[in-house]
């Protein structure tokens, strides 16, 4: 298939960009500034237009989909329930965070015992998978990886735990570089590059990023949808996350205006790293799918 030209589409929208809409097979959703926008923990989470209405028209075409976001505040089940009290029709299996692809990378490079500097809600999903975390301060044997999330109860002796694994031979993995995610009052501090940075800068660490816009948080997605990367459709707001990720598994990267973004915020970027397509919020895109997509009993 001929890769549609990499850029914006503020006017008509071309007829490549099109077909390629016409011809995918999931969706990839963010949350914060997509979908919803909340404060600055993630909390008071309200839908943004029509973002209840495309979730719904996802659900009803069929068109898997999932919601992955950055954040690492709720274990993905408590976020669909989350999701659900405010009007959307997401399964738990349909909602993913940073935790949930790594630990697909952990396993697969053989960790087994990883030490989390953040909340209880990154350390949930790596135990279901069978992974044996340690948290600050706990005794036991020396973690063979690092994981960093949000974590704003950071502490120095976290630090210094986190420090001595590496010394001692420890892999890092990082959440989210993301220096910012959107919420009602603006930006917020992402933690996760922050904690992250202060270990690389002591250890000389490599920070291996398992979130957004990581290839490994895309591939996460798609072996969940069933699909491959190349046969999805990325939406997001922000131009360091969702399409990056999007271009990295030649998916469809779709950028929206509703959150960090504004419509000259992707112009920095090289033309072939551009979204495919640039809409207001989900609700023109919406407009757009039905167009395109044909829905039983629409």
């Amino acid at each position: 298939m001929t890769e549609p030209a990499a850029e914006p589409a503020r006017g008509p929208i071309p007829e490549a960009v099109r077909e390629r809409l016409r011809t995918v097979r999931g969706f990839v959703f963010d949350l914060d500034g997509t979908l919803v926008l909340g404060d600055r923990r993630n909390r008071g989470l309200r839908p943004l237009p029509g973002a209840v209405e495309i979730i719904r028209w996802a659900a009803r075409l069929p068109m898997p989909f999932v919601v992955f976001t950055n954040g690492t505040t709720k274990t993905p089940h408590e976020l669909a329930e989350t999701l659900r009290g405010i009007g959307f029709d997401v399964p738990d299996g349909a909602v993913l965070t940073p935790a949930v692809s790594a630990a697909d990378t952990l396993i697969r490079r053989r960790h087994r015992r990883v030490l989390v500097l953040g909340q209880e809600a990154i350390a949930v999903p790596l135990r279901e998978a069978g992974l044996d975390v340690v948290l600050p301060g706990e005794a036991g044997p020396e973690p063979d990886a690092v994981l960093t999330g949000w974590y704003p109860e950071f502490t120095m002796p976290a630090l210094e735990a986190a420090c001595h694994a590496v010394w001692d031979g420890a892999a890092v993995y990082s959440a989210s570089q993301a220096m910012f995610f959107a919420t009602a009052q603006g930006r917020a501090i992402g933690t996760s590059r922050a904690i992250s940075a202060m270990l690389k800068s002591l250890t000389g660490c490599r920070v291996h990023v398992v979130g957004k816009p990581s290839l490994a948080a895309l591939r996460s997605a798609a072996a969940r949808l069933g699909q491959r990367p190349a046969d999805l459709a990325v939406v997001g707001d922000d131009p360091e996350l969702e399409v990056p990720m999007a271009h990295r598994g030649r998916a469809l990267a779709i950028a929206v205006g509703s959150g960090l973004a504004a419509t000259d915020s992707f112009d920095h970027l090289p033309s072939g790293l551009r979204p495919h397509l640039y809409t207001s919020g989900v609700d023109e895109l919406l407009s757009i799918c039905r167009e395109q997509l044909t829905q039983p009993g629409s």
